[in-house]
């Protein structure tokens, strides 16, 4: 009785389960004959911008001619009719220069080329396909002749693409493009490329190479770093060199045999070999035996000690230009050697050779250039790097002008205290005779 109830619900079951496996067998067909969904299109890939700094090759500059390469995904199917790009406000580009081709393939190495017709309003540019796209790829886009915004910032491109069923889209997620502000005199220097007075100039190659207007501008401020920085190194040793050569004159003039034989030694060694010769000895003589000093200070101290010697004589001669009777006249008011030295021989010296030290100093000035050669970014070191660059000849004629703002007013300067020492020298020989004459008259 019970295996007879047990066969009957089996046979009741069994027309259902039939029933439930057609069902799963008619969806299954029915999903496979189903069109598979249409995937969104046109996702942003990338939008870069090409890099035109001559200093940093990754570097986008603004107001300097680029390029803006956009690139879209295409879905299978889609029908792209046109592609509407935005460009950041206040960027120059010309619709003349574009380049629009289909990427395809698994490789997306298969360019298509794309039968357009582009249109421009304003910052939009607009790309109307003769054809509409059906083909999944990625559409890439270059526009040539761009110049984006002199002051920079993250230049934020727009898009929007419309369908053949007229709908239209936007493109989300476009990376922004970043770009380095210029600075004024670059600025400058291409409005200067622009003139027609400037390009007439620049035709002739004597005038390009020596004096190009545009390459001065902009290696005004470079140079100028550096002038800063020889500036600083006289600022430094030319003070301490004063001590250093005045010591060196007192010990030249003293009686003392060995003080005499150190400082005439020194000041030989060093008037008689080139300055050049001596920073070579000391930038790379001294890391060979161990002594690390920082190029500065290293430079500061071959400067000074160069110089402390020629101020030794410029000194020695000042204070062997003193006559006697004012050594005379200070020992009978019961002075000392060294009250002598200081109270009355120094100070009329230092009168008598400060347009000397004048001279020295500009000489000082203009041998820091020597320091270039060992990679001290002074003067000459910035203009050589510029050259370097730009294979012109103008960076090394600005580093010479900046040379000529402290070396012509200086050398006015020691032509008119030159032309007072000897006013003064004058005045006093015509003065001593009158006085002896008059104490002549006066013993009669």
């Amino acid at each position: 009785m019970n295996t007879l109830l047990t066969n009957t619900a089996a046979q009741r079951r069994a027309p259902v389960a039939l029933l439930g496996i057609l069902i799963v067998v008619v969806a299954l067909f029915g999903a496979l004959a189903l069109p598979a969904p249409r995937a969104e299109a046109m996702e942003a890939v990338k939008c870069t911008g090409r890099p035109n700094s001559e200093d940093d090759p990754t570097a986008i500059m603004g107001a300097t001619e680029s390029r803006i390469t956009f690139e879209a995904s295409i879905a299978e199917g889609e029908g792209v009719t046109s592609l509407t790009l935005r460009l950041p406000e206040g960027t120059g580009y010309s619709n003349q220069n574009l380049a629009v081709t289909l990427l395809t393939g698994d490789d997306l190495m298969t360019r298509n080329e794309l039968d357009y017709t582009e249109t421009m309003d304003g910052q939009s540019l607009t790309l109307d396909f003769a054809e509409p796209i059906t083909q999944a790829g990625h559409l890439n886009v270059m526009i040539y002749d761009v110049f984006f915004p002199a002051e920079g910032g993250e230049m934020q491109l727009e898009a929007t693409y419309e369908l053949a069923d007229g709908t239209e889209k936007d493109i989300e997620g476009i990376p922004s493009i970043p770009v380095e502000g210029i600075s004024t005199t670059e600025s400058l220097s291409q409005w200067l490329e622009e003139q027609p007075w400037v390009q007439a100039w620049n035709s002739n190659r004597f005038l390009h190479l020596f004096f190009d207007p545009a390459l001065l501008v902009t290696s005004f401020p470079v140079v100028l770093t550096g002038f800063f920085m020889s500036v600083s190194i006289v600022a430094v040793a030319f003070p301490l060199a004063i001590p250093m050569g005045l010591l060196l004159a007192l010990m030249r003039i003293s009686k003392l045999r060995l003080l005499r034989g150190i400082a005439t030694t020194y000041v030989n060694i060093v008037r008689g070999t080139p300055l050049f010769l001596q920073i070579y000895v000391a930038f790379f003589g001294l890391p060979l035996a161990g002594i690390q000093i920082p190029n500065f200070v290293l430079g500061v101290t071959v400067m000074c000690m160069n110089s402390g010697a020629y101020m030794c004589e410029i000194f020695r001669a000042g204070i062997l230009s003193i006559s006697k009777g004012q050594t005379e006249a200070a020992r009978s008011l019961g002075m000392n050697g060294a009250q002598t030295m200081f109270y009355v021989i120094l100070p009329q010296m230092f009168r008598i050779v400060i347009p000397n030290l004048t001279s020295e100093f500009i000489v000082l000035y203009k041998d820091t250039s020597l320091l270039a050669a060992v990679g001290i970014m002074e003067l000459v070191m910035y203009a050589r790097t510029i050259v370097a660059s730009t294979g012109s000849i103008t960076p090394y004629i600005v580093a010479a002008l900046f040379y000529l703002v402290i070396t012509l007013p200086l050398s006015k300067v020691t032509r008119h205290l030159e032309d007072r020492v000897r006013g003064h020298r004058t005045r006093k020989h015509a003065v001593e005779p009158e006085a002896a004459s008059e104490e002549g008259a006066s013993h009669e």
